[in-house]
């Protein structure tokens, strides 16, 4: 078992590093949020006094942050740097989800410290943070990689090495970006259906089991009512929110502007998004977008 640091206890950060505790690893975790913290504690972790506090003595830290900025300003360039306080030998696991750029500069400034950081940002969600059940995208070094993975392990299912250092945050990038583009149109096609009279239990398993089946079909179907224990059935309360998806679109635009990708589907889905996030619906989770279907 081993000893870690975990900083940033949100709606993934929390279940991630209380199912670290359960996993029998000693973690001291740390928050803004006195409340996220005694969730952790609950469930077996310690209470750290700060960032700092958590990051000094363990053998990893994993961080969980809303943004690039954050992630460098905790380990780089703020007034009590992390990488001024870890052990030799800390393994920093950064499972936010940020540009590459900024993933591959904290990696680069690290490394040349002697400081082992690897980008690991995370797929699933919340159901799936609870569960112990994420998909990890890693980037960095092969030997890192298999270090970090029996800590992954505790906290998901699937675990990829996508590359190196960045590598991380551009499959992540991907991933979200072709998620926001498959929740607009399930939410496009249920709309629809339901305009002409279709009941969308009815049309989502007809679907489902057709060629236009997939994963917020499946599994986070967007309609109220039509599946129990998702957003969509408790008022879009809770999941990943709209605020979230459209961040994570502008990086994957970012990606796609840096490599002369064309990506008009990626595009269209962020400009859908943005219209509903304009809307005051930012804190709501992302399959709420079908919303914005019905109010045209």
């Amino acid at each position: 078992m081993a000893t870690i640091g975990f900083i940033g206890l949100g709606n993934m950060g929390g279940p991630m590093a209380i199912n670290l505790a359960k996993a029998g690893h000693s973690v001291k975790a740390f928050d803004l949020s006195q409340d996220a913290i005694q969730k952790v504690v609950a469930a077996g972790g310690q209470a750290a006094t700060s960032a700092v506090d958590a990051a000094q003595n363990v053998e990893f830290v994993v961080s969980m942050l809303p943004a690039g900025k954050h992630v460098e300003s905790i380990f780089v360039t703020g007034e009590q740097p992390l990488f001024d306080v870890v052990a030799d030998g800390t393994l920093i696991i950064d499972s936010s989800t940020i540009d590459a750029e900024t993933a591959k500069r904290v990696a680069a400034t690290g490394a040349e410290r002697g400081i082992s950081f690897i980008d690991a940002p995370v797929s699933g969600g919340v159901g799936a943070a609870t569960a112990g059940t994420l998909a990890f995208m890693v980037g960095g070094s092969e030997a890192l990689f298999e270090k970090a993975k029996p800590i992954l392990e505790c906290m998901g299912k699937n675990i990829f090495r996508a590359g190196d250092n960045g590598a991380g945050q551009v499959a992540k990038c991907c991933n979200n970006m072709l998620l926001a583009i498959l929740m607009t149109g399930t939410a496009e096609a249920l709309n629809m259906g339901v305009k002409n009279g279709l009941d969308p239990a009815v049309l989502s398993e007809i679907m489902k089991q057709s060629s236009g089946s997939n994963w917020a079909l499946q599994v986070y179907n967007p309609f109220p009512g039509v599946m129990e224990g998702v957003p969509s059935s408790n008022d879009y309360q809770g999941g990943f929110q709209v605020d979230l998806m459209y961040k994570d679109l502008g990086l994957a635009g970012d990606v796609s502007h840096q490599s002369g990708s064309p990506t008009p589907m990626g595009s269209q889905a962020r400009a859908l998004f943005s219209m509903h996030k304009a809307k005051g619906n930012g804190g709501l989770d992302f399959s709420s977008v079908l919303r914005l279907y019905q109010d045209q």
